[in-house]
C-alpha cells in the first residue's frame, strides 16, 4: 500500500499547518477558551475561507471531495495547535450523518452551509446512562400529528452549546439498548422546549447537556428511515474515531517535543537533565509509543471510508485502543519528566496532557475498544 501523499494532499497539509502555526499560539488559545463561545469565530472563518471545512463533502454540495486521509491531515494539525473549534463535531461527525442518512432535500439544504462554515451542527447521541454505547437510547420520539414530539436528556454534547442545528438520536420503538428503533432528528438550536446546560470540560472544550421537554419537530426533521439510524451512527462514529486518532497524534508530537526541549534546557548538577541515561530511556519509550500511534492513525484513515464490516471495525477499534493508551502514557511521562511545571495552568504541556486524557475517553476508551476488538475477532 502506498502511503505517500500526493501533491494536492501535501498542499492541504501545508495550508492547515501554516494556519495553525500562524494563528493559534498558546496565549491566543487561552483567550479563545475564556470567550463566551469557547473558541475563535475568526479562526473558524479562516478555516472555511481556506476551504478546510469543505474537505469531506462532495463537489455537488460545495465540497472538496476529500476523504479520511485528507481529514487526517487537517485533524493532526488541529491537534498540534490544541484547537478548540468544533471541526470534529460539525464537519466530520455531524456532516457525515447528514451526508449518509439525509434525503436529497436535506443534503442540498444543509451540507453547503456546513461546508461553508455558516452552519454548525453537533451530534447529540450520548445519554447519562449510555457511557460509550450509542445504541443505549432512552430519549423518546412520539408521533404528534404530522411530526414528532421528543422528550429526554442528551449528555456531553461537545460543540452543542454553539450549534445552529443538533442531530439528536431518539427511540421511536424497541427496548432501551436495542439497535433497532433508533431515529435521528435535526433540531433547531432555538427550538421551543429545548434547554442547553453549558459547561467547560477539563481539556478546555465547551459542551452542554440537552433537556428535551416535549420538543415538537416536523416530519421533515427526520434524518433517514424511521427506526433505522443505528447503522449510520455506527459508521460515522468510525469516521470520527479515525479523525480523533489523527488529532491525538498531533497533540502527542507536540507533547514529546515540549518534553525533549525541557530535558535539554533544565539543568541539575551543572548539566542538562537530558544527559541522564534513565531520562533518555524514558524519552525513547515516549518516541516508540508515538511512532506506533502514528502508524495506527494512518491505518485507521485508510479504512474509515471503506464498506462496513468486521475488518473496518476491528482496525478502528485497534487504532483507538493503541492511540488511547499511547496518549495516556505520553501525557503521564511528560508531566513526570517536567516535574511541577508540567501541571501548571500557564504551561501548554499540561493542556496537551489533559486533551490526550480526554481523547482517550471520547468515542470509547482503550478498555472499551479492546473488548470490542476481542468480540470482533471471535465473530470473524
Amino acid at each position: 500500500m502506498d502511503f505517500k501523499l500526493n501533491e494536492e494532499q501535501q498542499m492541504l497539509q501545508e495550508t492547515a499547518a501554516r494556519l495553525v502555526r500562524g494563528e493559534y499560539d498558546f496565549e491566543k488559545r487561552e483567550r479563545f477558551r475564556q470567550s463566551d463561545a469557547g473558541f475563535s469565530e475568526a479562526f473558524w472563518q479562516q478555516l472555511s475561507e481556506l476551504g478546510l471545512t469543505t474537505v469531506p463533502f462532495d463537489e455537488a454540495h460545495g465540497g472538496f471531495g476529500g476523504g479520511a486521509v485528507e481529514l487526517q491531515l487537517i485533524m493532526t494539525e488541529l491537534g498540534r495547535g490544541l484547537c478548540l473549534e468544533p471541526y470534529l463535531q460539525s464537519i466530520v461527525f455531524g456532516g457525515g450523518l447528514i451526508n449518509q442518512a439525509g434525503n436529497d432535500e436535506q443534503k442540498n439544504d444543509l451540507l453547503p452551509q456546513i461546508a461553508a462554515g455558516t452552519l454548525k451542527v453537533a451530534p447529540a447521541l450520548l445519554e447519562p446512562q449510555s457511557r460509550y454505547n450509542l445504541h443505549d437510547v432512552v430519549t423518546k420520539a412520539e408521533s404528534d400529528g404530522d411530526g414528532y414530539r421528543l422528550s429526554g436528556r442528551k449528555a456531553v454534547v461537545i460543540g452543542g452549546h454553539c450549534a445552529d442545528k443538533l442531530i439528536v438520536s431518539a427511540r421511536t420503538s424497541g427496548e432501551q439498548r436495542s439497535h433497532d428503533g433508533i431515529s435521528l432528528f435535526v433540531i433547531d438550536g432555538n427550538a421551543s422546549g429545548l434547554q442547553r446546560i453549558t459547561y467547560e470540560t477539563i481539556d478546555g472544550l465547551k459542551g452542554c447537556d440537552l433537556i428535551l421537554d416535549s420538543v415538537s419537530v416536523p416530519a421533515s426533521a427526520l434524518l433517514g428511515p424511521v427506526g433505522q439510524a443505528h447503522a449510520a451512527i455506527d459508521y460515522q462514529a468510525g469516521r470520527a474515531i479515525a479523525a480523533i486518532c489523527a488529532e491525538a497524534v498531533g497533540a502527542m508530537e507536540e507533547s514529546v517535543n515540549l518534553t525533549l526541549e525541557y530535558l535539554k534546557a533544565r539543568k541539575q548538577f551543572g548539566v542538562p537533565i537530558g544527559k541522564f541515561q534513565v531520562l533518555q530511556h524514558r524519552m525513547v519509550d515516549m518516541a516508540s509509543e508515538l511512532e506506533q500511534a502514528r502508524s495506527m492513525a494512518v491505518l485507521a484513515a485508510s479504512v474509515a471510508d471503506a464498506e462496513p464490516g468486521n475488518r473496518r471495525d476491528s482496525i478502528l477499534a485497534a487504532a483507538k485502543n493503541v492511540i488511547g493508551r499511547a496518549g495516556q502514557y505520553i501525557s503521564e511521562q511528560s508531566v513526570q519528566l517536567h516535574g511541577g511545571i508540567g501541571m501548571t495552568w500557564e504551561y501548554s504541556g499540561a493542556h496537551y496532557a489533559k486533551r490526550l486524557v480526554m481523547i482517550n475517553h471520547q468515542l470509547g476508551d482503550d478498555d472499551h475498544h479492546l473488548e470490542a476488538f476481542v468480540a470482533l475477532m471471535k465473530t470473524s
